[in-house]
């Protein structure tokens, strides 16, 4: 019995839309009107508004040949959220636009909208809007995520301060990782479509890829100790190039000491099975939408007691460079290099 596959012409341009949003719930106080007008409309009364954009292109960002629509969709709209809360803000509402090719049926769009509302409830933010246009070849997701906080607990990329202690959340490398898995098992199968893909053991590392998570739990953590850090960020292109972006914008330099970078054993062991060092997949590698900030020494004896975070290194004068100290005991100037978008790689 073959899978049924609806034309997205037989509804036409509204039609899709209304089928695909028909299950929004607007759950937000401040979500004054969603989708069903010209704009949406949003209250945030003393509330300072805080908003992010992102967007995914197939055969840049994410290929379909092993994402799931529904991760993607999931996925799309977590990349847009931890921006929020790495301003110390809370994530309210979502616009989520796109642009498809003759080749997605309705049921792949409702696979698409099915992650998308999964992450909407899961971190209890409303969609209220978007656009659905064509595309001449492949899918292309554009998320707009607003949010709010107040004034004095918001947080940025210029407020580090020479002797800050820098800590990080979570673990780093593992989406890069899963993603050289991914990469690998689809050349395997593209030489030979008969072998199945082998990524047994290997859930964590695909699942830190495809379904990454953002880390609402932190800004909870935060508010419940009174703790606003003094910069912040998250861990989207790495490690390295997010410090150089904090650095660049506080005035500072960095001292990272790489026993203090969290790196899960299993990505641990996954690196130097591709013959790569495991520092540098957490440096470079990417995806992670982890928090990277920083905090005045004085708060040191709250982050010591947060759970899932560690204390990787202390902001130093601009002049001192940003270096790495190896558990080797060698220092190592640090190099940025993130995701290359544009141009020949």
């Amino acid at each position: 019995m073959s899978e049924k596959r609806t034309d997205v012409n037989e509804l036409g341009e509204f039609g899709l839309i209304d089928h695909l949003t028909e299950k929004t719930q607007i759950k937000n106080p401040s979500s004054l009107k969603g989708i069903g007008d010209d704009a949406a409309v949003i209250d945030n009364g003393h509330l300072k508004t805080v908003v992010s954009t992102d967007t995914l292109i197939e055969g840049i960002h994410f290929d379909l040949m092993y994402t799931p629509l529904k991760h993607l969709g999931y996925k799309s709209v977590i990349v847009n959220l931890s921006d929020i809360y790495a301003m110390n803000a809370r994530p309210k509402q979502v616009l989520v636009s796109i642009a498809i090719s003759n080749r997605f049926s309705v049921e792949a769009l409702e696979e698409l909208y099915d992650g998308i509302h999964t992450a909407c409830k899961y971190y209890n933010v409303d969609l209220v809007g978007g656009d659905t246009t064509s595309s001449p070849k492949g899918l292309h997701i554009s998320v707009t995520a607003i949010g709010q906080g107040e004034e004095d607990k918001l947080t940025y990329r210029s407020g580090a301060k020479v002797g800050d202690i820098i800590c990080v959340t979570g673990n780093l490398g593992a989406a890069y990782l899963g993603l050289q898995l991914l990469e690998r098992e689809k050349q395997i199968y593209l030489s030979n479509p008969g072998v199945q893909p082998d990524l047994q053991g290997k859930d964590y590392l695909v699942g830190r890829q495809l379904r990454p998570e953002a880390r609402k739990d932190m800004i909870d953590q935060f508010e419940k100790a009174e703790l606003v850090p003094t910069s912040m960020i998250d861990i989207s292109d790495g490690l390295a190039s997010e410090i150089f972006h904090i650095c660049k914008q506080s005035g500072v330099g960095a001292f990272i000491e790489e026993s203090g970078v969290p790196i899960n054993q299993e990505a641990e062991i996954t690196a130097i099975d591709f013959n790569m060092d495991p520092i540098t997949c957490a440096l470079s590698g990417g995806e992670d939408y982890e928090l990277l900030f920083t905090v005045d020494p004085k708060d040191l004896e709250k982050v010591k007691y947060m759970a899932d975070i560690y204390i990787a290194g202390e902001i130093t004068a601009a002049e001192d460079g940003i270096k790495l100290h190896t558990k080797g005991g060698n220092i190592h100037p640090i190099k940025a290099q993130g995701w290359v978008h544009f141009g020949n790689k």
